[in-house]
C-alpha cells in the first residue's frame, strides 16, 4: 500500500512539472518577419519600435512585449502601417503638483516592473503573440537605441 501511494505521488509530481514547463516555450519561428527593432527615449519614457516587413495577420496577432524589466501592450502605429510600438512609462514627464488634489488628476504614475517569463539581456525583448487562440512567446534580439 505504501509503495502504491509513493508511486502515485511520484507520477502526480512529474505530471505537474511536465505541464508547467510546456506552457511557456519560446518559439523558434513566428509567421512574421521584422526589420531592425529599435527603441528611443522620449519625455515619458521608452518607446520600443518593431517594424514588420511581413506578417500573416489571419494567423497571429501581436499582443504585448517585455523589455527592460517592464511589460507593455503593442499597438499598430497610426503613421506607419507596418510598425508596432510599445510605450514604457518611466515617470520622467511633467507632473502637476497642487494643493487641490483635483488639479493633479491627469498625472500618470511610472510603469511598475513586471518580470519577463524568460531571462533576457538588455538588447533583447520577449514578444507575446496569439496564434490559434494560444499565447506564445518569441525572443527579439539585437535591439538598438536610436536618437
Amino acid at each position: 500500500m505504501k509503495n502504491a501511494l509513493q508511486f502515485l505521488a511520484g507520477v502526480f509530481i512529474l505530471t505537474v512539472f511536465a505541464s508547467c514547463g510546456s506552457n511557456k516555450d519560446l518559439q523558434e519561428r513566428i509567421p512574421a518577419q521584422f526589420s531592425e527593432v529599435y527603441y528611443t527615449y522620449n519625455s515619458n519614457g521608452i518607446r520600443l519600435n518593431i517594424p514588420v516587413t511581413t506578417i500573416q495577420d489571419n494567423r497571429i496577432s501581436l499582443d504585448a512585449v517585455y523589455f527592460h524589466g517592464m511589460k507593455s501592450d503593442l499597438k499598430k502605429s497610426e503613421e506607419k502601417p507596418n510598425l508596432y510600438v510599445a510605450d514604457f512609462r518611466m515617470g520622467s514627464g511633467d507632473i502637476v503638483m497642487h494643493e487641490d488634489p483635483k488639479e493633479e488628476y491627469g498625472n500618470k504614475p511610472p510603469q511598475l516592473p513586471e518580470k519577463s517569463p524568460f531571462e533576457i539581456d538588455d538588447d533583447e525583448a520577449i514578444l507575446v503573440f496569439t496564434q490559434n487562440d494560444k499565447v506564445k512567446y518569441y525572443k527579439l534580439t539585437g535591439i538598438v537605441e536610436k536618437e
